[in-house]
Formats: structure tokens, C-alpha cells, sequence
């Protein structure tokens, strides 16, 4: 995820409607404003085959009021799987020019947890929890004139929620969509764009699939994207601002292939959810005091600083070394804390700190407005003095 650096609304900016459809921190309805790290009820309203292995699983909220969100960010689903509580990432797919329904579109992965068990359970009527929206994955990022969409396999989701919010606006923007699959049978939502591509005139598609399957008309391009054919195609791609998201390893060869092409890395953003194992990164000085030699246990505590964390809402508190990130000490204390990636990507964990200081190394998870306002994301914050936080 790449942090916004732009307070620019998204679509065009100069459009009143794409502003107030546009939310970074609530999901809003009537009056009430709702906290993005509150879990809310969505109740499933239809399902629709996209292709042989993904579905559109469509919701609206319990209480059947809009949700504000921008095109590209995610929420975090939970569900009560065989037992245990397990939570997602699902990108939007649908726009915020649709206030009252929210849409993911989930592939069936092979021994995928959640995947499997939203399209082997979930049905309309059923329930879900949910958090959210969440994500700088936007064209908030960096409004241009000129835009490249590139995504493989189910990484169509969130560059569908921007070309449907695009179209209903009415914006007919200079879009070049290029969308890599299996086969042709594996284009997601192959028919919606081709229609979309018939009311905006500079919505251009582009599919390119590895083999034709069982559509022996197929007569668009086989094999993998190349620079080559990417050139043949949009001569201008190095004047576009370029949005990406698929499989890591897709992303990795499109880096490579825009770099080779002399693609401007600034005007690059790309989404992922696939993150290293391990925790999020160490501060220098806090991995250099774990790694220091020391004589004994007791001599060890000593130099660690313990710092005490109070809940302003619940008037809970725990203490925790400097050591720990601030979510990892919360979960050992009971504390339930909403949180996903607990890699500083997904700003899930993100919470106002009230009173004191952290040190926070974040992975594009939180704005820089955000931090203004006091917001930090606990899955990558250390404590540097007492803290109270608006939990």
C-alpha cells in the first residue's frame, strides 16, 4: 500500500459528488459516525458467479443506512470459522457511487480458509462482521489525466471498484485497463467492462490470457504481458499514472517491466495483501538493545524501559516493555483489538493515542492526516513513554 500524499478528492477534483462519496476514516449514516475499527453486522443480499471459482458476495448494513468509503480500499471481514474466529482483507469491488450495498469478489484458493468457507456457507441472509473501510490504495493517491490499470486475476477487484465509480460519475476518463487471466473463462467481470467500454469511449480494455482454454474464438493475446506488447498497445504508457494489483509475483514482473520501459516509480501504486512472515520491523535502537549481550535476566529487565497503557473507554490498563509493539502487548493482556495484517499495511489496528508518545514504523498503512489527528497503528508501535489510548 502507498501512503497518500495528496488531499485531493478522488475521481476529479472538482467534483462535488465523488467528495461526498469519499470518507478515509468513518463509514457514515445519518447523523452517527462509526469508528472504522468498530465491527458492524453486514447482512448478504445476493450472490453472483463471476466466473467458476470466484463470486461477488453483495451485502447492505443491518441497518440498511451508506456507507462512505473511496474507491480501492478494503474492509476486514471476520466470521466464525469451525469454530475459531477468522479474519480477511476484501478489497470493495463495488463503487461508492452505491452507497447502500457493499460488494467483495472472493477466488476460491486452495486450502484457503476464508475463500472456501464464504462460498461454500455464506448465503443471501446470512450475516457477517465487519470493519472498515480501510486503505491509501486510491487514485486519491495522485489524480492524473491519464491512467493505466493493471491487474491479474482476482486483483481486478479494486481497479473495478475505481472504473465503476468513473462511469456512474459520468467522467468518461482516459483509462487504459489491462487485465492479464488464465484463460478467457477466467476474466472476471469480462461482460460488465466490455459494456462499461460502450458509455465511456476512453475506457479502453486490454486481455491478455496465458491459454485460450475452450474458446477457440478467442482473439485477444495469449501468452504474458510484455513491454513489447504493452508498447503495441499503449504507446503512451509512460505517461500514465499506473495502479497495479495481483499476485505478488505478477506485480514483481510488472515493476520490472516498467522500470525496463523507463515507467517513472513515483507514478506507480500498487495493492497487495501478500505479507512476509514475521512482525512488523523492529526500530534500530530497540533491535540493537535485544541483540546487546547482557549477563542476566534481571540486568535485562532492568534496561528495558516498562511503560503502563491505560483504555480511556473501558478504563482497562497494562504494562508493557518497550520491546513489544503496542497490539502484541494488548492480545497478551485480553485486550481484543481490531487488526488484520500486523504488518502496519492494512489499518486495521489504527487507534487515537491520547496521551503519550510511540515510535511507529508503518508499511503505507496510515495517512499522514491520519497521524496528524493523533492515529496510530498499534500492530507497529513501540511505547516511548505511558500512553492512553482511545480504546
Amino acid at each position: 500500500m502507498t501512503a497518500m500524499n495528496s488531499s485531493e478528492r478522488i475521481l476529479d477534483a472538482g467534483s462535488a459528488a465523488a467528495d461526498r462519496l469519499s470518507s478515509p476514516d468513518t463509514w457514515e449514516s445519518g447523523g452517527r459516525l462509526w469508528p472504522s475499527s468498530e465491527r458492524q453486522a453486514l447482512t448478504c443480499c445476493r450472490i453472483v458467479n463471476e466466473t467458476h471459482d470466484v463470486k461477488s458476495f453483495e451485502f447492505r448494513t443491518s441497518d440498511d443506512l451508506p456507507v462512505r468509503f473511496e474507491p480501492g480500499q478494503f474492509m476486514t471481514v471476520s466470521a466464525n470459522v469451525q469454530g475459531q474466529s477468522i479474519e480477511r482483507c476484501y478489497t470493495i469491488s463495488s463503487p461508492p457511487t452505491r452507497p447502500y450495498l457493499l460488494s467483495i469478489t472472493v477466488k476460491r484458493v486452495a486450502g484457503g480458509i476464508m475463500s472456501n468457507w464464504l462460498h461454500d456457507n455464506l448465503t443471501p441472509g446470512s450475516q457477517l462482521k465487519a470493519y472498515g473501510p480501510s486503505g491509501t490504495f486510491t487514485p486519491t493517491v495522485a489524480p492524473a489525466p491519464k491512467s493505466l490499470y493493471l491487474s491479474a486475476g482476482s486483483g481486478v477487484t479494486p481497479l473495478m471498484s475505481m472504473t465503476r465509480a468513473s462511469i456512474d460519475l459520468g467522467l468518461d476518463r482516459d483509462i487504459a485497463f489491462v487485465h492479464s487471466a488464465r484463460t478467457p473463462a477466467d476474466i472476471v467481470f469480462r461482460e460488465e467492462l466490455q459494456r462499461l467500454a460502450t458509455l465511456s469511449p476512453r475506457l479502453r480494455l486490454f486481455f491478455v490470457c496465458e491459454e485460450i482454454g475452450g474458446e477457440k474464438n478467442w482473439a485477444g493475446a495469449t501468452g504474458r504481458l510484455s513491454l513489447e506488447l504493452l508498447s503495441e498497445w499503449l504507446p503512451d504508457y509512460a505517461d500514465r499514472e499506473v495502479f497495479t494489483c495481483g499476485p505478488a509475483g505478477y506485480m514483481r514482473a510488472i515493476r520490472d517491466l516498467l522500470r525496463e520501459g523507463g515507467h517513472d516509480p513515483a507514478r506507480y501504486h500498487q495493492e497487495s495483501f501478500d505479507i512476509p512472515a514475521g512482525a512488523a520491523a523492529v526500530p534500530a535502537a530497540a533491535a540493537a538493545a535485544a541483540a546487546a549481550p547482557t549477563s542476566t535476566s534481571k540486568e535485562n529487565e532492568a534496561a528495558q524501559d516498562i511503560f503502563t497503557v491505560k483504555l480511556a473507554r473501558s478504563a482497562r490498563a497494562f504494562t508493557m516493555s518497550q520491546s513489544e509493539t503496542v497490539l502484541a502487548a494488548a492480545k497478551k493482556a485480553g485486550v481484543a483489538i481490531a487488526s488484520s495484517c500486523s504488518q502496519g499495511m492494512c489499518g486495521t489496528c489504527k487507534t487515537r493515542v491520547l496521551e503519550g508518545t510511540v515510535d511507529m514504523h508503518h508499511n503505507g498503512g496510515i495517512r499522514d492526516r491520519d497521524v496528524q489527528k493523533g492515529f496510530r497503528l498499534l500492530c507497529c508501535s513501540r511505547p516511548t513513554s505511558d500512553l492512553v489510548l482511545e480504546l
